[in-house]
């Protein structure tokens, strides 16, 4: 089943439950001043849940574009390393606004992933709340009870508040929530460990799936719960890890959605992805990013040295030190990325209209601008190991390297590499 299928369903399962089926908000966050960029599906539903706003509609699906590149939800460091973190991915949402709670997402939630897209009952665990004594919260009983319905008892786990009290914040709605995971090893791997054991545990293999938050809380300034006046449900499915599953793949970067990426800039490249794990991460990282930097533009931010525009140069010049580094490339090849994104977006999202930048210049123009700054700085640090080494010093000062830096934009990464090709050691005690 392709991406679209997978979407489609989704939504038609939700529309048939008489869920109003929305499109997907801007990836800026333009409803929270707080957010640079939305970085979850219910960003934009907030005021909903806190009272300040109310829903025309009390049941909303829908597929949402996110990024987390920011503050407490930043995965950046993490992508290209594993088979599922991302920059940008995307969500499948369902929110209901004082209207169904715990039991219709329970059975609806199990109805899709079984009877419709047919996944193994005996992959699936569930975790519920336990409890709290600080906050005076029992163990989720109405959650347990609900999913002994539909689950073998030993695939139900219990988890603390860490796992299992969702919170947007320090302050703001918040509840317990109940969490699909789903073991996709084999089965010899399964009859050494059991699945169970590996839940919350960060395995590549044993993924949380899609996460039902009960928000019926809100969390004071000092810290206290009060109840709101209506309980409502925020669930978030991520689009990419179904993808992976319902395509029998180990990788979110091996289904659709990344291989026609992956595929082109092995080409461009002229490397081979799949062999060397170095090669492979740096492959992984491009296509992420990548796709995040034109996601991000598409919805009208511009890199600059400003506030989102920063953080949107600061992806773009990761994924230039990365294939410079890695890949040996010293000639811009992100903007022959760019079109079949454009593609993509245009039939997930089903916007028609006419681009406000042409994105392609815009990323050629940010490539070449780097890649120069790269050269200069290079320049100048080769320049200063000629001196050292007429002074017979093996000793190179950290605040060099941050000048460098900072003066002429060199990445530190790439001085780190030249001044260890080079046999000095950088004394960095002098910049602490």
């Amino acid at each position: 089943m392709n991406h679209k299928q997978i979407r489609k369903i989704f939504l038609s399962f939700f529309k048939r439950k008489q869920h109003k089926i929305l499109t997907s908000a801007s990836i800026v966050a333009k409803q929270d001043s707080s957010l640079m960029f939305t970085n979850a599906g219910m960003n934009i539903f907030k005021d909903f849940f806190i009272g300040q706003k109310h829903s025309q509609y009390s049941r909303i699906a829908n597929f949402q574009k996110c990024l987390r590149i920011t503050g407490k939800h930043n995965d950046l460091f993490e992508v290209g390393k594993d088979n599922y973190h991302h920059t940008m991915f995307e969500m499948l949402g369902t929110w209901s606004f004082g209207d169904y709670f715990k039991k219709e997402s329970i059975i609806w939630a199990w109805e899709l992933l079984t009877e419709v897209y047919k996944l193994d009952k005996s992959n699936i665990y569930v975790t519920i709340f336990k409890g709290n004594k600080e906050d005076q919260l029992s163990f989720d009983r109405e959650s347990f009870q609900y999913w002994k319905n539909q689950i073998d008892d030993r695939n139900i786990l219990f988890f603390d508040k860490k796992h299992n009290f969702w919170e947007m914040g320090t302050t703001g709605p918040c509840g317990t929530c109940t969490e699909i995971h789903i073991d996709l090893r084999n089965e010899k791997e399964k009859l050494k460990i059991p699945g169970k054991n590996l839940v919350n545990k960060k395995h590549s293999l044993v993924v949380e799936l899609w996460n039902i938050v009960f928000i019926q809380f809100f969390r004071k300034a000092d810290g206290t719960l009060v109840k709101l006046p209506n309980c409502h449900v925020d669930t978030g499915m991520g689009f990419e890890r179904l993808c992976m599953i319902l395509q029998n793949k180990k990788s979110t970067y091996d289904t659709d959605l990344f291989t026609y990426l992956i595929k082109s800039i092995a080409h461009k490249t002229k490397q081979i992805y799949g062999v060397k794990d170095k090669i492979d991460i740096a492959i992984r990282i491009i296509a992420d990013h990548i796709r995040a930097v034109v996601f991000a533009i598409y919805d009208g931010i511009i890199p600059s040295n400003k506030k989102s525009g920063y953080v949107i140069r600061k992806i773009l010049r990761r994924i230039i030190v990365n294939y410079y580094l890695t890949l040996k490339i010293k000639k811009p090849f992100l903007f022959k990325l760019v079109k079949p994104i454009i593609c993509y977006i245009k039939n997930s999202y089903l916007n028609k209209s006419h681009l406000k930048h042409d994105i392609s210049s815009i990323i050629l123009s940010e490539e070449k601008f780097f890649l120069k700054t790269i050269k200069l700085g290079i320049y100048k640090l080769e320049k200063i190991i000629e001196q050292l080494r007429d002074k017979q010093c093996h000793i190179i000062a950290g605040k060099i390297i941050y000048w460098l830096y900072d003066t002429y934009g060199l990445p530190i990464e790439i001085s780190k590499i030249i001044t260890t090709k080079n046999h000095l050691k950088v004394f960095y005690s002098d910049i602490l």
